[in-house]
């Protein structure tokens, strides 16, 4: 567990697919502000991207694939603030500070989208885990308990740490726990579970 995977440049396409891509994700992001995610059919995006339903479903294959692209360049800057910005969110500072940083940064972000972030984990049973970015905050969680006390069982904290962060339990208890109370609880935990 030394070295955290990324996630990869966006595939290259012809110029007029990435237009019609660009539109799509315009529209969508347009629509789910105005009405909410819930609210906009497929139908309502393509027609607001001025493309048919077969480009919009080809693409995407459904909602949760469109609310995974709209996350994704979202995703990509977190994972740049990981691996190469300042500490204690980037490398250079110690694991329990890096971990505690994570949590609170994945928070922020998780509450700021917390509707796109729903979407993609619930899409199917088990679609939270099999998320690419799923993958990548899992690893880089492992990794840094792993760093601050070998011999732990890193993957299985790591999923531990995360779960107070899946959307669905967020959506649920959101009411009754403010953001800067899951921040405080999770770095609590966090730091109980690489400083013991």
């Amino acid at each position: 567990m030394t070295e955290l995977p990324t996630i990869g440049p966006p595939p290259k396409e012809r110029a007029d697919a990435a237009r019609n891509r660009a539109r799509i994700l315009d529209a969508a992001a347009r629509l789910f502000r105005q009405h909410g995610v819930d609210a906009v059919s497929m139908d309502q995006v393509a027609q607001a991207a001025g493309v048919g339903k077969g480009t919009l479903f080809r693409r995407f294959g459904d909602k949760a694939g469109l609310a995974v692209a709209l996350l994704d360049s979202r995703e990509r800057e977190l994972q740049a603030a990981v691996l190469s910005g300042p500490p204690p969110l980037g490398p250079g500072a110690p694991p329990a500070d890096r971990l505690v940083a994570f949590l609170t940064r994945y928070a922020e972000f998780l509450d700021a989208h917390l509707d796109l972030v729903h979407m993609s984990e619930t899409a199917r049973p088990g679609a939270r885990y099999e998320i690419g970015a799923y993958r990548l905050w899992h690893r880089h969680v492992a990794m840094l308990i792993a760093e601050a006390r070998p011999g732990a069982d890193a993957d299985f904290l790591a999923h531990t740490l995360l779960g107070p962060l899946g959307a669905d339990q967020r959506k649920a208890l959101r009411r009754t726990i403010e953001p800067e109370r899951l921040r405080a609880g999770l770095a609590e935990l966090a730091r109980s579970i690489v400083e013991s």
